[in-house]
């Protein structure tokens, strides 16, 4: 077996000089939000495509959502990520989309408002922007992307990194086995405390979603998490 030695590993020499980029897209990505006001961030699948029904529950849903007030968040791509900002189109608010450099899937979509349409090299400094301005988290059906963005949320409200804001759960048949296994396994292994489970909501209809933010905001401030 092999064995490694310092001298094996070489970093590039203008490692360090990546911090400037980093810092460009942070201060960029806060000064073009923070203009916006109070968002929503909505994740789901690239993939989905517009004859799905999981699309028109997206553009209802962020639809609704925009119609209260709120800026619409995504991932500016395909699929549920349109539908989102088709939805914040429709209901006159702000279509914000964070694009990012992929090797396949993602192209910025029509619906993103011109001076919303944001680009990002870096994942960890796209994922820190859906989080600072939002009001709250909406996860409809998607995949691995979705799932990191899910829990990334999931974990920033359980350790009070952020405030408790909603994470709403859209489409309950396709969350079922996941909201399962979280209770019969993370929950009964003492992986995670069964208050755990009161930090995201599983809905089906816009409606729902609509009466948990009036319900949180009718007595919390709209504010950004950091």
């Amino acid at each position: 077996m092999k064995t490694y030695n310092k001298k094996d590993f070489k970093p590039k020499k203008k490692d360090a000089w990546s911090v400037f980029k980093i810092m460009g897209e942070f201060v960029n990505g806060y000064e073009q939000l923070s203009a916006v006001g109070p968002c929503v961030s909505i994740f789901g699948s690239a993939r989905t495509k517009p004859v799905n029904p999981y699309y028109s529950l997206g553009v209802d849903v962020a639809k609704a959502i925009a119609s209260k007030g709120y800026g619409i968040i995504t991932g500016g791509g395909p699929g549920i990520m349109e539908a989102g900002n088709k939805g914040a189109q429709e209901g006159k608010a702000a279509s914000i989309g964070l694009n990012i450099d992929l090797p396949f899937e993602q192209t910025s979509n029509p619906y993103i408002d011109p001076e919303h349409n944001l680009n990002f090299q870096y994942f960890f400094v796209r994922k820190v922007m859906f989080v600072k301005y939002a009001q709250a988290f909406v996860v409809l059906p998607g995949g691995v992307g979705t799932l990191d963005e899910l829990f990334e949320a999931f974990t920033l409200v359980q350790t009070l990194k952020i405030r408790k804001i909603p994470i709403i759960l859209v489409e309950s048949s396709f969350w079922k086995g996941l909201v399962d296994w979280i209770k019969n396994t993370l929950v009964t292994e003492g992986m995670i405390s069964p208050e755990d489970l009161n930090l995201f909501h599983l809905v089906d209809t816009k409606e729902e979603v609509i009466t948990i933010l009036d319900d949180f905001y009718r007595t919390e401030t709209l504010k950004p998490n950091f």
